[in-house]
C-alpha cells in the first residue's frame, strides 16, 4: 500500500527518499512517517502515517485502504490534488483523518460514513465539491468535524443530528444551501462550536428556536449566511460565549430575555434590526465587543447602559453606526471605544459627542508581540550567547537564564474572543497544564489575526530551569502531544491547527519526530539472517543498487521543476558552453595545497571554502561539501547547470565544479575583499563610507531582484545575510550561496503561480523571516525582509542579534522615537543626513510584520536607485555599474588576501560595546 502511495506522488525535496525495502516495520529500515506496532501475535502493523507540511504532491492512493490498522492518516499541509479515494473507508481503526490543507478536488466519498471509530475529520482548506453525505451521521465516535473552506454544495444532512459526542462543526465557506437542520438541537449535551460563516441556505432559512436548549454551546458563528427570521431567544444557553449573527436579513427586535454573562463578543451588524438595545445587555461583565451598525435601532443609548458596559472588560468596543439613534448619554465618550457615525444624534452633534460621532472601522486586529521587551531586568542585558534567549518568566523577575527554546506555529480556528490581550495568561496557563510543564517554560511569542477570523501565533517552550538543556525525549513528547491532538479543548480557545514545529539551536527535526518501533530478533535468528546475507550479499548488493538508481530516476523524472542532468559527459559538455569546467580531485589538491588549514578562508553549512590557485593562475574559493552535506549525483549535476545559467554582475560567479573520489566541491571566483558582515566589524582598518555602503545596497538588491525576476526559473535564496555579501576589490558586492537555495514555484497548468514555497527552515536567526514561523513558507518578501535586516547593518554597523539584542526591535524602536542618529555607526564619517534617512525607512518598511505590507525586491532597487541618482556625489561613481571585477591573478608577492589583512586591525582596539548605542533597553531576539 505504501509503495503504491510513494509511486502516486512527487517529492521534490527526497522527505521519503529512506523508503527502501519492502518492509516499512524490518530491521533496518526507518520509513520517514511510518509507525508500526506489534500485535499479539508478533506480527507487525502500519498504525501511524504522519507526514505533515513535507511538500509532497501528486494523488492519494485507494490502496492505503488496505491499511487495516491505521489509526492516524496525517497528509496535513502538503499539496495533494485529486480526490479521496473511497477505499478510505476500509479503515475500520481509523482515529485522525487529517487532509487539510491540500488541493483535494472531488465529492466525499459516502463510504467514509462506515469510519465509525473516528474521532476528528480534517478535511478543511481544500476544493471539495458536492454534498455531505448522509452516511456521516454514522461516525457515532467524531466529536470534531471540521470540513470549512470548500466548495461544498446541498444541505447540512439532518443525520448528523445523531452524533452524539461531536463538539465543534465548522462548515463555513463553503456553499451550502437549504434550510438549518433543526435536528442539530439533538446536541444539546456535546456541542460546544457551531460555525456556519459564508454560506448560501435558502431564502426561507430561519434559526430554529430549538438552537436556545443547546445548552452547552459556548459560540455560534452564522454570520454571511442569507439567514431570515428573528434573533432566537438564546438566554437558556448559559455557556454562550461568542455570537455572531451579522450580514443576514434578521428583522424585529433583539430579545430582551437576557443573554449568557459569559459573553465576550455580540455581532448583529447589517441586519434590519430594530427597536432599543435590550437592558439586559447592561450587565455583561466579560464584554469586550457589542457591533450592530448597520439597522434600524432607534431610542436612546442611556447612561445605565453605559455604566453597565464600562463595568465590563479592560478593552471595549462599541459600533452603533448607521442607525437611528436620536439620544445620547454624553459618558459614552469617556474611556470607551465607541462609534455613532450615521445617526441622528451626530446630525447637530455637541462638541463633547464630536469624538464618538466618526464613521469608520474602529479597530485592527494586527500581529502583535507579548511584549516582553519592555519588561526585561537591566541586569540581563548581555549574557546570552546569538543561539539563545533570555527565558522571559524569569526574566522579568530579574532572574537571567538563557536557553534555546523550541517554537510551535500554531493557529486557532475559532477563537471565543474578539480580543486576545486579556486570555494571554490564561492562554499560557491552558497550554502549560495541558502539556505538563511549568508556566515559566510557556511563553507566547507573538499573534496575529487573519481572515475567518483565526488567530495564527509562535510559542516558545523553554527547557526546564534546573538543567537548562533541551531534552530530545521531552521535545518529541510536546511533538507528539500538538501532532496528536492531546491537548484538552478549551471552549474559548476552542480547535487549532498544528502548523510547524521548529526545534531548539542544535537540534535537527528528524531526530524529535518520533520513530517506528522496530522488530526485536531472537539470537538464533540473527545468526541465521547473518548466514544468508554472507551468502548472498554480492546479489543483493547489485540488485539493491540498481532498483534504487533506477527508482529515483524514476521519482525525479516527475518534477518539471527542474531539468535531470543523469549523465555526467553530457553535463560537462553542456557547461563547457556555459564557460563551467570539471576539475578533477587532484586538481583541487593541487589548488589548495592539499587543502591546507592555512588557506581556509570560510565555514558554513555545506562545508568548508579555502582559497586556491589554479594551475593557469587564476585565484579561486573552492567550497568544499562535508559528510553530511554531498547531494546524490542528479541533484549535484542539475544543481551545477542551475548555477551555470544565473549571470548578474552582483551574482557570484561559478568557475567550475569537482564530482570525483567521492568528493563534491563548487569552485567560485574569489572575492578578495571579503564578507560584508567582515567589513562592517569594529576590528577594520578602513571602514567604509556611506557612498559605498549605499553602493553596496543597490548592487546586491539588484542581484537578488535578478535571482526572483530573471533567473530561470526563478530563484528565492533563503538565507540572505551580510556573511553572504562578498565584495571584491574594490567593493562591487556579489550575492552568495543562492546555489543552496529553493526554487521559485512554477506555474501549473492553467498558468497560476504560488507565491511562495513550503521548506524546511534556511535561514539564520536574526534575518529569518517572522512569517516563516505561521505559515511554514517562504515567498520573495521572505528575502526583502533579509535583505531589510541587511541595510540595518549598513546604517548601524550591528550585529543582527548580539548580547540579548534584536536589531529590527533597536531600530524600530529607536526611529519611533526619534533618536536615529544614536544608531548611526559614526565610524562611516560624514554622511547625507537626506541619504541615511530613508535609507534606513526603507529598511523598516522591509522587514513590517505583514509581508504584504512590505515592499517587492523590484521597489526596494527603484528605491535604493533614486536614493543614490539624488546624492550630490553620485556623477563621481556613475561608472559604478559599469564595473565588473575580472579573476584576480596570482601575485607571490602581493596575495589577494593581503587586502583582507590590510583592512583589519586587532579586536582589543575597538571595545565590542560599541556595536550599539545603549539607547534601547535590550529584547529578545525574534
Amino acid at each position: 500500500a505504501l509503495r503504491a502511495f510513494q509511486d502516486r506522488i512527487v517529492d521534490n525535496n527526497a522527505r521519503l527518499e529512506n523508503w527502501w525495502g519492502n518492509d516499512p516495520c524490518g530491521n533496518g529500515t526507518n520509513w520517514e512517517g511510518v509507525f508500526c506496532e506489534r500485535d499479539s501475535r508478533n506480527i507487525f502493523h502500519v498504525v501511524e502515517l504522519r507526514l505533515l507540511n513535507h511538500q509532497l504532491s501528486g494523488t492519494l492512493a485507494p490502496e492505503l485502504g488496505n491499511l487495516r490498522r491505521l489509526r492516524i492518516l496525517d497528509v496535513m499541509w502538503n499539496d495533494f490534488t485529486g480526490s479521496i479515494p473511497p477505499t478510505f473507508g476500509m479503515l475500520e481503526n481509523l482515529d485522525l483523518l487529517l487532509l487539510n490543507g491540500n488541493k483535494l478536488t472531488g465529492e466525499l466519498p459516502w463510504e467514509l460514513g462506515n469510519l465509525t471509530r473516528m474521532n476528528r475529520i480534517q478535511i478543511d482548506q481544500n476544493n471539495i465539491t458536492g454534498p455531505i453525505p448522509p452516511t456521516f451521521g454514522n461516525l457515532t465516535s467524531a466529536k470534531h468535524f471540521h470540513m470549512n473552506n470548500n466548495s461544498l454544495t446541498g444541505s447540512i444532512p439532518p443525520d448528523i443530528g445523531r452524533l452524539p459526542n461531536i463538539v465543534h462543526i465548522l462548515l463555513d465557506n463553503n456553499k451550502l444551501e437549504g434550510r438549518l437542520p433543526v435536528e442539530l438541537s439533538n446536541l444539546r449535551n456535546t456541542l460546544l462550536i457551531l460555525q456556519l460563516d459564508n454560506n448560501r441556505f435558502a431564502d426561507d432559512a430561519v434559526i430554529p428556536a430549538e438552537y436556545g436548549t443547546l445548552q452547552n454551546l459556548f459560540k455560534i458563528s452564522l454570520r454571511n449566511c442569507n439567514i431570515q427570521g428573528q434573533v432566537p431567544d438564546l438566554s437558556r444557553i448559559s455557556q454562550l460565549g461568542y455570537l455572531d449573527l451579522s450580514n443576514n436579513n434578521l428583522t424585529g427586535e433583539i430579545p430582551n430575555t437576557g443573554i449568557s454573562s459569559n459573553i465576550t463578543s455580540i455581532d448583529l451588524s447589517n441586519n434590519s434590526l430594530s427597536g432599543n438595545i435590550p437592558s439586559s445587555f447592561n450587565n455583561l461583565p466579560n464584554l469586550q465587543a457589542l457591533i450592530l451598525h448597520d439597522n434600524h435601532l432607534n431610542g436612546s443609548v442611556d447612561g445605565a447602559l453605559i455604566a453597565g458596559l464600562r463595568n465590563s472588560s479592560l478593552r471595549l468596543l462599541l459600533d452603533f453606526q448607521s442607525n437611528s439613534f436620536s439620544n445620547v448619554d454624553p459618558s459614552l465618550v469617556a474611556n470607551i471605544s465607541a462609534s455613532l457615525g450615521g445617526n441622528p444624534v451626530c446630525q447637530n452633534t455637541s462638541r463633547s459627542l464630536s469624538p464618538v460621532c466618526q464613521s469608520g472601522t474602529l479597530v485592527s486586529q494586527t500581529a502583535q508581540d507579548n511584549g516582553f521587551g519592555n519588561n526585561r531586568s537591566e541586569s540581563c542585558t548581555g549574557l546570552c550567547d546569538p543561539n539563545s534567549e533570555l527565558i522571559p518568566a524569569l526574566a522579568v523577575r530579574g532572574q537571567c537564564v538563557c536557553a534555546s527554546p523550541a517554537v510551535v506555529a500554531y493557529r486557532l480556528k475559532s477563537p471565543g474572543f474578539t480580543f486576545f490581550d486579556r486570555y494571554i495568561n490564561r492562554f499560557e496557563g491552558y497550554i502549560s497544564s495541558g502539556l505538563n510543564l511549568t508556566r515559566d517554560q510557556v511563553f507566547l511569542k507573538g499573534f496575529r489575526w487573519e481572515k475567518g477570523p483565526r488567530l495564527a501565533m509562535n510559542i516558545s517552550f523553554y527547557p526546564p530551569v534546573q538543567n537548562r538543556t533541551n531534552n530530545v525525549s521531552e521535545l518529541r513528547r510536546l511533538y507528539h502531544a500538538f501532532g496528536g491532538w492531546l491537548i484538552p479543548d478549551d471552549d474559548v480557545f476552542g480547535p487549532y491547527e498544528f502548523l510547524g514545529f521548529t526545534p531548539p539551536f542544535g537540534i535537527d527535526l528528524y531526530d524529535i519526530i518520533p520513530r517506528p518501533e522496530k522488530k526485536k530478533l531472537t539470537a538464533g535468528a540473527i545468526a541465521g539472517i547473518l548466514i544468508a546475507v554472507v551468502a548472498v550479499t554480492a546479489a543483493v548488493v547489485g540488485t539493491v543498487v540498481f532498483f534504487l538508481a533506477r527508482r529515483r530516476s524514476k521519482r525525479m523524472g516527475k518534477s518539471s521543476r527542474k531539468r535531470i542532468i543523469t549523465d555526467k559527459r553530457e553535463l560537462n559538455e553542456m557547461l563547457k558552453v556555459a564557460g563551467v569546467k570539471s576539475f578533477s580531485y587532484g586538481e583541487m589538491l593541487a589548488a589548495t595545497a592539499s587543502f591546507d588549514d592555512a588557506r581556509l578562508v570560510g565555514q558554513g553549512g555545506y562545508g568548508k571554502v579555502y582559497r586556491g590557485v589554479l594551475s593557469d593562475g587564476h585565484v579561486v574559493a573552492v567550497k568544499r561539501a562535508e559528510e553530511g552535506s554531498l547531494q546524490g549525483t542528479h541533484e549535484f549535476y542539475t544543481e551545477i547547470e542551475l548555477l551555470s545559467r544565473v549571470h548578474h554582475r552582483n551574482l557570484l560567479s561559478l568557475v567550475g565544479y569537482c564530482d570525483d573520489e567521492g568528493e563534491q566541491m563548487l569552485v567560485y571566483e574569489f572575492m578578495e575583499g571579503g564578507t560584508l558582515r567582515e567589513r562592517l566589524s569594529p576590528t577594520i582598518k578602513l571602514p567604509l563610507d556611506f557612498a559605498t555602503r549605499l553602493r553596496i545596497a543597490l548592487g546586491s538588491a539588484r542581484g537578488i531582484l535578478y535571482l526572483h525576476t530573471e533567473a530561470n526559473p526563478p530563484i528565492f535564496h533563503r538565507d540572505i545575510k551580510a556573511s553572504n555579501i562578498l565584495l571584491d576589490g574594490k567593493n562591487i558586492p556579489k550575492v552568495a550561496d543562492f546555489g543552496l537555495s529553493r526554487l521559485a514555484p512554477s506555474p501549473d497548468l492553467d498558468g497560476v503561480t504560488p507565491g511562495h514555497v513550503s521548506t524546511v527552515v534556511k535561514g539564520t536567526p536574526g534575518y529569518l523571516d517572522p512569517e516563516y514561523f505561521l505559515t511554514r513558507k517562504l515567498t520573495d518578501k521572505s528575502d526583502v525582509y533579509s535583505f531589510g535586516v541587511v541595510l540595518m547593518e549598513l546604517v548601524t554597523g550591528m550585529h543582527p542579534i548580539s548580547q540579548g539584542k534584536n536589531l529590527v526591535r533597536e531600530v524600530t524602536a529607536t526611529y519611533q522615537a526619534g533618536m536615529v542618529l544614536s544608531i548611526v555607526d559614526q565610524r562611516m564619517g560624514s554622511y547625507p543626513s537626506e541619504g541615511l534617512e530613508p535609507m534606513l525607512r526603507l529598511a523598516l518598511n522591509c522587514v513590517k510584520e505583514n509581508p504584504n505590507d512590505r515592499p517587492s525586491m523590484g521597489e526596494v532597487v527603484r528605491d535604493l536607485d533614486d536614493l543614490w541618482r539624488s546624492m550630490p556625489w553620485s556623477d563621481a561613481f556613475s561608472t559604478f555599474d559599469d564595473h565588473h571585477q575580472s579573476k584576480s591573478r596570482s601575485d607571490e608577492s602581493a596575495r589577494p588576501r593581503d587586502l583582507y589583512n590590510e583592512l583589519y586591525v586587532s579586536s582589543n582596539a575597538v571595545e565590542e560595546s560599541g556595536l550599539f548605542s545603549g539607547t534601547i533597553h535590550a529584547v529578545a531576539p525574534r
